[in-house]
């Protein structure tokens, strides 16, 4: 993340770094008991109380349970793009790189399917008040699928690609969780958007643009 985090609200000044360290904390908390029992578990009194701050606190930074998860899932995306720039993916071209990249990150939410749930139940909850927070979770995916193809100068019709397989991952995340698709099917489908990377400059091609890339995944803001 570039520069200090804000507290809810588009015109709040950044936060101080003892702040920060209050945010992270509730961010740990959130993740904690969304980890233990899903989206249900995730009582804000009870994160309020994990993460050592007044119920109040907690509401100004979060204004609502949904606005905490969707940050939570963008603070996981966040140390999974930190993850990856340790570790890249290594396939041969920007296709094979991202589908790794991808299917890396549904491998480390099978290991925490509450946390997934929560996550995800609370991105298809989430309505207008909420769009900050759903664009950060949607730049940070993005961010992450360009790293992964390790183009420098990505085309339109590039862009255009990375704001389908964005599309795409949030479905596919959904299908899994719902029961409704298997790792394989995911991978499959996965893979298959992927393959748009690697289209000539003069395939197939829509408006594409670095900030139309960063759309929400309901592709609205």
């Amino acid at each position: 993340m570039t520069g200090r985090a804000r507290p809810a609200g588009a015109d709040a000044p950044p936060l101080t770094e003892r702040q920060e360290e209050r945010r992270r904390r509730i961010l740990h908390a959130s993740t904690h008991l969304a980890g233990r029992g899903g989206f249900d578990a995730v009582q804000m009194r009870e994160v309020a109380e994990a993460a050592g701050v007044a119920l109040g606190t907690l509401y100004r930074y979060f204004p609502s349970k949904i606005h905490l998860l969707v940050a939570t899932m963008q603070d996981q995306l966040q140390h999974l793009h930190a993850t990856l720039a340790r570790h890249p993916p290594g396939g041969a071209d920007p296709a094979d790189r991202v589908a790794e990249t991808l299917m890396r990150a549904f491998r480390a939410l099978q290991r925490e399917p509450h946390l997934a749930d929560a996550m995800v139940r609370a991105l298809i909850f989430a309505d207008r008040s909420v769009s900050q927070e759903v664009d950060a979770v949607s730049r940070q995916t993005t961010a992450i699928i360009l790293d992964a193809t390790g183009l420098a100068d990505p085309t339109p019709q590039q862009l255009s690609a990375v704001r389908v397989i964005e599309h795409t991952w949030h479905s596919t995340l959904i299908t899994w969780l719902s029961g409704r698709a298997s790792i394989a099917q995911v991978r499959a489908d996965i893979e298959t958007a992927c393959r748009l990377i690697d289209l000539p400059a003069d395939g197939p091609s829509g408006p594409g643009d670095a900030s139309g890339a960063a759309r929400s995944p309901s592709g609205s803001r």
